[in-house]
């Protein structure tokens, strides 16, 4: 039987930090993170494919913001625009892989799905909003809007300057609603693009209704609960760092090439992981683990097809 993997791409796969965000910096970034997936495909893995959303979700935000100030066109919710962004950046996604494929003589379809996410209606993270999202507006500008539509707002300070910035809650993941769709595309060898930017967050009513919660989903928990759900073997996450360290750009900085479930969660908890950055990706990769998963990666995209690359977490350490 053929591997079974998630590959999760960051969002510097798509966009990289000091690009302004065309179309065609998008799809020939897009295109080089995918040449490096081709390694994966060549040795028979089936995939599915997960995407980070992070600026174009926030370009989103800005141009509900734009059309309804010069136009009046009422602002669409979160869970809509995290919906938009599944589409466009799946549809790039499956666009450049089909041609990426076809250059390396490859006969195989793909799909991409717009993936909604179960939250708990009750976690604690609508209580407690802090994923930062959109634009950044100055005080006055974050008051009015705060009172106008009743959003929270958070003081960001940046290289580039400070002033405020919208929070949403980022609840945790509980379920996948087309995961049955999903193993079933897989298991027939399409590559499956999925849960992109974490999922649309959806939650269910007392009437088993399904309905929109406003709020943006961890895209690397997200996958890594997708992983576990359709029974993945390896769980990979593409960053910008071929390592995970313990003492990040210090002088003591240490690489971790393989770590057990017991040690990272040693580290987790003594805080040697960003809390920012790298933090979530160890805690996607323990779920991952924990659910049953044989083998979680961090690395970055070009090393992934170089085995001596890569920090590799196991729930134990292999002999």
């Amino acid at each position: 039987m053929s591997k079974l993997a998630v590959v999760a791409l960051g969002g510097n796969a798509l966009l990289r930090g000091n690009q302004v965000g065309t179309i065609d910096e998008q799809e020939q970034n897009t295109t080089d993170t995918l040449e490096n997936l081709v390694y994966l495909i060549k040795e028979g893995y089936n995939l599915v494919i997960s995407h980070g959303n992070g600026p174009q979700v926030g370009n989103i935000l800005m141009r509900n913001d734009a059309g309804e100030q010069l136009y009046g066109i009422p602002q669409m919710p979160l869970d809509i625009c995290v919906a938009d962004s599944q589409g466009v950046i799946g549809y790039m996604i499956e666009r450049m892989l089909r041609n990426v494929l076809r250059k390396h003589g490859i006969d195989r379809e793909v799909c991409c799905l717009v993936t909604p996410v179960i939250v708990d209606h009750d976690d604690p993270a609508f209580t407690n909003p802090t994923k930062r999202v959109g634009r950044i507006y100055d005080k006055a500008q974050a008051d009015a809007l705060a009172a106008e539509k009743g959003w929270i707002f958070k003081e960001e300070v940046k290289d580039t300057g400070s002033g405020w910035r919208r929070v949403v809650p980022s609840p945790k993941p509980k379920g996948i609603l087309n995961i049955k769709v999903i193993d079933q595309l897989v298991r027939q060898g399409i590559i499956v693009i999925a849960s992109g930017g974490g999922g649309v967050p959806v939650y269910i009513d007392e009437e088993k209704n399904v309905r929109p919660a406003e709020a943006v989903i961890d895209k690397d928990l997200a996958s890594a609960l997708m992983a576990a759900e359709i029974k993945a073997d390896e769980f990979y996450i593409l960053t910008d760092v071929p390592f995970v360290y313990l003492n990040y750009k210090k002088p003591n900085e240490q690489k971790l090439e393989f770590l057990n479930y017991a040690d990272t969660m040693k580290y987790l908890e003594q805080g040697m992981f960003g809390e920012g950055n790298m933090a979530p990706k160890i805690k996607a990769c323990l779920d991952f683990i924990k659910r049953g998963g044989k083998m979680s990666v961090i690395t970055e995209a070009t090393k992934l097809e170089d085995m001596s690359y890569g920090t590799k977490i196991t729930m134990e350490y292999e002999d």
